[in-house]
């Protein structure tokens, strides 16, 4: 298992909709999910990984464990951004700990620990990350 912190931090931009909020303008909390797997998907496609290209290796990735705190509201059109930060990896799962915060004052809005395993795409059972992946979390950690 690799542990420690990650050289680098990926942010992403992402603007606070409508349809994000509740009918107060405040976000939902399920919305902070969505904001995470995004950046966790476009740190993968920054690294050069096409995820499309593992689908036809049989290989996906699911959420395994996360934890979350929520300490203040993101609100209509808010701009957040969003980091995925690799902090740990095994054979056939990655941790990043992510982050959203206000773009205009980075005030930190929520923070999680996210678990990701590795599975074979058609049985569901865990399997080995694949060496392109093994290798970017090993250098990213």
């Amino acid at each position: 298992m690799t542990e420690g912190g990650s050289k680098d931090v990926f942010e992403l931009p992402i603007r606070v909709y409508i349809e994000d909020t509740d009918a107060g303008g405040i976000v939902f909390h399920a919305k902070y999910l969505h904001y995470m797997e995004r950046a966790r998907t476009e740190w993968v496609r920054s690294q050069g990984v096409g995820l499309r290209a593992g689908l036809e290796d049989n290989i996906s990735y699911v959420v395994q464990r996360m934890s979350l705190h929520y300490l203040v509201p993101a609100r209509l059109d808010d701009q957040v951004l969003v980091s995925a930060q690799p902090i740990a990896s095994s054979r056939v799962w990655m941790s990043f700990r992510q982050q959203v915060f206000r773009a205009t004052d980075r005030q930190l809005l929520c923070e999680a620990e996210v678990r990701v395993a590795c599975i074979a795409l058609d049985t569901g059972r865990p399997r080995r990350l694949p060496e392109n992946m093994h290798s970017i979390l090993k250098n990213s950690i």
